[in-house]
């Protein structure tokens, strides 16, 4: 594989296809290329499942039966944001130590006193340099910033008195695995460390070439804290042999850095510690300065919290150079959108090219677009576009205007973000139909439904007043009375015709309730007629075949029907789960366990204090 390596020119385009942008692009000087059909055949990555492209059928969520096992359930309702504080569960033991996942939150709760810390502090530092030798800046390190360990150590003597003196007895008949403070000192949760603790060894002087190899990186000045990620991602070179990596450090000053430069991209990027210099970076280096950028400027706004791809950022500056831009434009275009080349190392670029590429978007598009591009981070611009085209796809617009609109108002969609779809047909009072002719006729329509804004109703059309009175006359035919309060409640929540409000109620008395139970029920939930006949009898079915209850429970619950499948399947796994445990009564009514929200559902039902009734 080492041939995939060499510095040669691809095609950016190319490139991104090999980066796992399935079918996202094609090369943008394929005549053959169709857009629309693209648009209509391929998929959209990343989107959510919620309808076709280019098919107005739902689709339930697929997920786990009501049978599933209780790990399921956590996982699924940690998914909707439930904590399952009900579940007692016991800390992770390590085989080479007692780590652990607790947090700093844990510390305090065990210790409840800063004196108390402050003394275990002094105590381990005291151990693992006057007893093990380890130099005082190491032993401090390890000692302040390890607090899930510190909590460790409190929790076993948490009985004592004097904590001091409490832990000075321990660690004379209890050594310590070093590694775990140290690890955690170098800022790795007990989670990422685990898999490095050694299996035969407690020691950190047991392992003296990563000590000094740890050692050369601080004294070059990297801070210690920040160590933990080069360890992380570039770990063969705490084992390199004395002198290496040091002469490695200076192989990077010798192309021209600084000291202060190397240290950032260093913990930005640990790789390049690894083998010979790093071609790719310094093809980078040459290019940037091509283009007149300065690099102490690049250094400065490079984030050590980040990691870089330079090879992935070599292709965007050969893919800008494809565009059509000079070295001038290009260089003027980074100093303004230095995100361009940061911002996922160019990842977030070649989404958004590969988007309207896919849309049928040409060369020249490309580069208008990024030539004029608007003041707003490359990442939310993209975040924006992909908000843009779901609203789309979820108001039911023709395939091929939404390829239109997306092309020819792509600024509009990426600087803006947009309430959801069915927000924004409630709050105009609108049909899908009807918002769809008001986006194509004005796109810019769009910034007044930016999440944050207020929406007012539209004001009826005369196609409104038509399907007004098909919508009264279908509630006078069930029962409700004329200009009454139910009759307006219903009227603000029905959307669709008449016609369609009419087969709906047709559908649920062919199921088997009785029509004056359906006109209740219509009453009472008036929303449940939005939904179309193929997701009410998804529901139907749910209800009595998975879940087992009647059918005559959604008289007195009709609301039931305005739950998605995914949550009533949820809260029943839950109800059942407790249940079998004696904990919930059996047959317990629908609206015990789906009206209340997520937050009061699990106080109710997720700490213990289960209502009998």
């Amino acid at each position: 594989m080492a041939h995939l390596w060499k510095l040669q020119k691809p095609s950016p385009l190319q490139w991104i296809s090999r980066v796992g942008q399935e079918e996202v692009v094609r090369l943008i000087n394929n005549p053959t290329f169709n857009g629309r059909n693209a648009l209509c055949c391929a998929k959209i990555p990343n989107l959510p499942p919620r309808r076709g492209f280019c098919s107005k059928e739902s689709h339930i969520t697929k997920s786990a039966s009501v049978g599933s096992q209780l790990g399921s359930l956590k996982s699924s309702c940690f998914h909707h944001r439930m904590t399952l504080c009900w579940v007692k569960t016991s800390s992770l033991v390590h085989i080479r130590g007692f780590c652990t996942d607790k947090t700093p939150k844990d510390l305090q709760a065990i210790s409840r006193s800063p004196r108390v810390v402050a003394e275990a502090q002094a105590a381990l530092v005291d151990y693992l340099h006057s007893t093990r030798g380890l130099q005082f800046p190491d032993a401090e390190q390890m000692s302040k910033h390890s607090p899930n360990f510190l909590a460790k150590l409190l929790k076993k003597v948490e009985n004592e008195e004097d904590t001091a003196r409490a832990l000075t007895r321990f660690f004379r008949y209890h050594p310590i695995n070093e590694f775990e403070p140290f690890f955690e000192g170098m800022g790795l949760k007990p989670s990422e460390f685990n898999s490095f603790l050694p299996r035969d060894l407690m020691f950190l002087s047991d392992n003296e070439k990563m000590l000094e190899n740890y050692h050369v990186l601080c004294n070059y000045g990297i801070a210690r804290g920040k160590i933990g990620k080069i360890y992380k991602e570039a770990t063969e070179i705490f084992s390199y042999e004395p002198g290496i990596l040091g002469s490695k450090l200076q192989a990077y000053e010798g192309l021209g850095l600084s000291k202060t430069s190397i240290i950032k991209i260093v913990a930005s990027s640990p790789i390049l510690l690894v083998g010979d210099v790093n071609r790719k970076f310094v093809k980078v280096l040459e290019w940037l300065e091509d283009i007149g950028i300065q690099l102490d400027w690049i250094w400065g706004i490079l984030s050590e919290k980040n990691s870089y791809d330079w090879s992935r950022m070599l292709v965007i500056l050969q893919y800008f150079t494809e565009l059509g831009f000079t070295n001038q434009e290009f260089g003027a275009l980074i100093r303004k959108h230095p995100d361009f080349l940061l911002d996922g190392s160019g990842k977030m670029v070649l989404l958004v090219s590969g988007l309207l590429l896919k849309l049928g978007g040409t060369k020249k598009e490309l580069f208008g677009l990024f030539s004029q591009f608007p003041d707003v981070q490359i990442g939310s611009f993209m975040k924006n576009m992909r908000r843009g085209l779901i609203f789309l796809i979820e108001i039911e617009m023709d395939p091929g205007d939404i390829q239109r609109l997306l092309l020819t108002h792509t600024e509009v969609f990426g600087s803006y973000s947009l309430k959801k779809a069915n927000s924004i047909l409630t709050y105009l009072n609108v049909g899908r139909k009807r918002l769809c002719r008001i986006i194509k006729d004005d796109p810019h329509q769009l910034k007044k439904y930016v999440l944050g804004l207020k929406l007012n109703r539209l004001p009826n059309s005369g196609e409104s007043e038509k399907s007004l009175g098909e919508k009264k006359k279908f509630l006078l035919r069930l029962g409700f009375v004329e200009k009454s309060k139910e009759m307006e409640k219903a009227l603000k929540v029905f959307r669709g015709k008449g016609s369609e409000l009419q087969d709906r109620y047709d559908f649920l008395v062919k199921t088997g309730l009785d029509p004056n139970d359906v006109s209740n029920m219509i009453k009472l939930a008036p929303q449940i007629l939005n939904q179309k006949i193929d997701v009410l009898q998804s529901k139907i079915d749910f209800l009595v075949n998975n879940l087992g209850y009647p059918l005559s429970s959604l008289i007195a619950f009709p609301a039931y029907m305005s739950y998605t499948v995914e949550r009533v399947k949820l809260r029943f796994l839950m109800y059942t789960w407790l249940r079998d445990r004696g904990k919930a009564r059996p047959s317990l009514a629908l609206s015990s366990f789906l009206a209340c929200s997520d937050k009061i559902f699990a106080k109710r039902w997720m700490t213990g204090r289960v209502q009998s009734s």
